[in-house]
């Protein structure tokens, strides 16, 4: 996942690091050494191992790397077949919902076109023999394969995963030297890309004017590695990077969804401002005479933020309700369909016991929190009420079948018949039952 179109860069976003500490120990040679003299924002090297994928515990990247460093995990996916081909790829980019972009960059004069999918396949046999990019973002929502790359990274919450996106490069391929404002893995599932990154946080990010992309003026690295299958950079926000492939390479960018203070205030507002009734209005009984026409005095403007403090206080409920909703519609790509019939009851017991299971639409986003003994079940902006078990169960992407739908709750179930007809869960057709020779 890489900024190159749109991503604007703003300065304050939700931030969920921890107290740091040195990070003792040694890493392989194309790294620095983990030292207590380390600058707490130097890139680190380590290599995974089975039973530490990241090449360190989770418990210390989360409070020592996570938000503060980038690291180069060596064989992080060890012997990893990419889960599709430059083909798939492509066929993928041609998909009438498909987020995909075509970056080309012009050596001579250093000159860079910006294409905007989906494509036509007659695109493709147009192209240059060097220096493209296919990127195709929410990859993971098109292929079961590529979704079950997220699995390993369950020991973030898991409403802070955006996607996956996978990016074909064929020799020189690159999107140029940008800033992220999320945090990203770019795992490397084919071939061979260089990385050169500036872990220096004084580093300029000015951005080029002469270019559709969002790349930075001036980079210069601190760091570059070639990446080979299995291995995985991880970048904190605002880190300069540049890739540019070896050689044809696939790389798949895990990243996480960041949405900026401004864009949460303005939001939450909304989400107030609706709750608002009409008759609350400024007042300002007992004023003083005006003593100058047109003046908006001091007092006026006391009246003004007493009322908005007061309108923009919220109690926890309030506030779990607002973020439950705007977490799981923030970068939503599509909106749920409904099916063409709604279902009943008796229905959808009836396909369940025929064989049909309910899996989750991979489009519609879902989160839980607590609430009470129970909890209240976020998806695509709703919040609806449910058992912390089968809030736990949505939220995961598991298909229900007819016995784990019988093991619910009466209100469980009838809030899972209430998502297949809201279009959030589908059901399978049923298995075909083969007539008798």
């Amino acid at each position: 996942m890489v900024g190159i179109a749109g991503d604007a860069v703003r300065p304050a976003r939700y931030d969920d690091t921890s107290p740091t500490r040195a990070i003792r120990g040694a890493t392989p040679p194309d790294g620095p050494r983990m030292t207590d003299s380390l600058p707490p924002h130097a890139a680190l090297v380590t290599t995974a191992t089975p039973r530490q994928p990241l090449g360190m515990p989770v418990k210390r990247f989360l409070a020592e790397v996570w938000q503060r460093r980038p690291l180069l995990v060596r064989g992080a996916f060890a012997g990893l077949q990419a889960p599709l081909t430059p083909e798939d790829l492509a066929g993928l980019s041609c998909e009438e919902l498909a987020l995909a972009r075509l970056v080309v960059h012009e050596p001579r004069g250093d000159r860079w076109a910006l294409h905007q999918g989906p494509f036509a396949e007659e695109v493709f046999g147009t192209l240059p023999a060097s220096h493209w990019t296919l990127l195709v973002q929410d990859v993971d929502k098109w292929d079961a394969d590529v979704a079950a790359l997220r699995a390993r990274f369950d020991f973030l919450p898991g409403w802070r995963v955006d996607d996956v996106m996978v990016s074909y490069a064929v020799e020189g391929g690159s999107v140029g030297a940008h800033v992220d404002q999320y945090d990203v893995f770019l795992l490397q599932g084919m071939g061979r890309r260089r990385w050169a990154i500036n872990d220096d946080p004084a580093a300029p990010k000015a951005f080029r004017d002469d270019v559709e992309l969002r790349l930075l003026r001036a980079f210069t690295p601190t760091h570059e590695w070639v990446l080979e299958p299995g291995d995985m950079l991880y970048l904190p926000p605002g880190v300069p990077h540049h890739g540019v492939a070896e050689d044809p390479c696939l790389t798949f960018s895990i990243g996480m969804r960041a949405p900026s203070v401004g864009e949460m205030t303005a939001d939450f507002a909304g989400f107030l401002a609706e709750r608002l009734p009409e008759e609350r209005r400024y007042t300002d009984p007992g004023i003083a005479p005006a003593t100058s026409p047109g003046e908006i005095d001091d007092d006026a403007f006391a009246r003004v933020r007493a009322a908005l403090s007061e309108a923009l206080a919220a109690d926890d409920a309030t506030l779990r309700e607002w973020f439950g909703g705007f977490a799981t519609r923030y970068r939503a790509a599509h909106d749920a369909v409904p099916p063409p019939r709604r279902l009943d009851a008796a229905t959808f017991a009836q396909r369940l016991a025929a064989g049909a299971t309910v899996i989750r639409n991979p489009w519609s986003r879902v989160a839980w929190a607590r609430s009470g003994r129970g909890a209240t079940l976020f998806v695509a902006g709703l919040a609806l009420p449910a058992s912390r078990a089968f809030a736990v169960r949505a939220c995961t992407d598991e298909a229900f079948d007819a016995i784990a739908v019988g093991a619910l709750a009466e209100s469980d179930r009838a809030r899972l018949l209430e998502l297949v007809n809201l279009g959030h869960f589908a059901m399978t057709k049923p298995p075909r039952r083969r007539s008798a020779p």
